[in-house]
């Protein structure tokens, strides 16, 4: 009898084998044909998958911050942004003979360069700025706001009012920042022509390594030590200072590296579309980021991809057909998927198929 009450039926048994397998073998399969894509796509299609890989990796830094810091951000594309508009600023002084402006500053009147635009004249400046400075305003950001204890819906209108600022700001300085319009007509980047199929191939490769990357060293972070405290201020930021951590800092370099992620993402959706402007960085793009991962799934790393590019690519179908329709839809499926999927499609897949953990 006591053999008999531990025994596993064999009917669970098999369950849980073909779950288990399928586990192991999508992600490998996935993999594969990613790194295939550029010999079996097109090339706008190729670009277009590009594209969203690049929104991917800053769907990654969402569910750091808020699957498992409880922090809500709906102003992640100040970030986005801000990496974007480093490497744009850089490919149109590259592409310009010494000593002249973009044609949007002659055309606003503008007789010199502003000194903040020189330093992107220069490749290794340009990459630093990428990683530094989204990821710096973000964590000064973070510590400003939750060395005072600010978090939940207050910490997400402020983020939402930042965006806001950043964009209105953006299209305000028309002589310096393009303006409504933001900058375009990149020819070259680092000295690779774009036009070029080669270069086109190879920047994909690139941001699909990067996106990797990204994948791995936060799922690495969240099974550390960092990303058990992490949720443990999530859970309960009394309980944590009770137990001796401090919230603030876990905190700050969670959004810090979010930030990061979200520069990075900016830049190579930015090399990738050729064109960066406010009305990717505003308030209604956040939105739509966190959408993303709501659905996909805010624990689920993979989710989080998978539905940021699933979004992305409903969205390129839909809105070129019917523009105004998108805004209600992906509204409509927000509310559809936090209230029967509170954990999105990768909460779903885990209950169907099994699995244990939320990274």
């Amino acid at each position: 009898m006591p053999d008999a009450a531990i025994a596993i039926p064999p009917r669970a048994t098999e369950r849980r084998l073909p779950g288990a397998r399928l586990r192991r073998f999508v992600p490998w399969a996935l993999l594969a044909l990613a790194i295939a894509a550029p010999f079996l796509l097109s090339a706008y299609n190729l670009n277009l998958l590009a594209r969203f890989m690049a929104m991917a990796i800053l769907a990654l830094g969402l569910v750091l911050i808020w699957g498992h810091g409880g922090i809500l951000s709906l102003g992640q594309g100040v970030f986005f942004g801000l990496g974007g508009y480093a490497i744009a600023m850089h490919m149109k002084l590259a592409d310009l003979p010494a000593g002249e402006l973009p044609d949007f500053m002659v055309w606003s009147g503008r007789e010199s360069l502003p000194f903040w635009w020189q330093p992107f004249a220069s490749p290794a400046f340009t990459l630093a700025a990428i990683l530094i400075v989204p990821a710096l305003v973000a964590a000064l950001f973070a510590w400003a706001v939750f060395h005072r204890r600010v978090g939940g819906t207050y910490f997400a209108l402020i983020t939402q009012a930042l965006a806001l600022a950043f964009a209105t700001l953006l299209t305000s300085r028309q002589d310096v920042t393009g303006g409504f319009n933001g900058l375009t007509d990149f020819y070259s980047v680092f000295g690779f022509g774009l036009s070029r199929p080669a270069v086109a191939k190879g920047l994909y490769w690139v941001t699909l390594a990067i996106l990797c990357l990204a994948f791995i060293g936060l799922r690495l972070l969240l099974a550390s030590r960092f990303g058990m405290l992490l949720r443990a201020v999530r859970d309960g930021e009394n309980r944590a200072r009770f137990l001796g951590y401090s919230p603030t800092p876990f905190k700050v370099v969670a959004f810090a590296i979010a930030g990061l992620l979200a520069g990075v993402a900016g830049a190579l959706f930015t090399l990738h579309a050729g064109v960066v402007a406010p009305a990717l960085v505003g308030v209604v793009p956040s939105i739509e980021m966190v959408v993303w991962v709501a659905i996909g799934g805010r624990y689920s790393l993979a989710g989080a991809i998978l539905g940021a590019l699933a979004v992305n690519l409903a969205r390129d179908g839909i809105s070129s057909a019917m523009p105004e329709l998108w805004l209600y839809l992906i509204g409509a499926l927000f509310i559809l998927v936090v209230t029967l999927l509170p954990n999105g499609l990768a909460g779903f897949a885990r209950a169907r198929f099994g699995g244990e953990g939320r990274a």
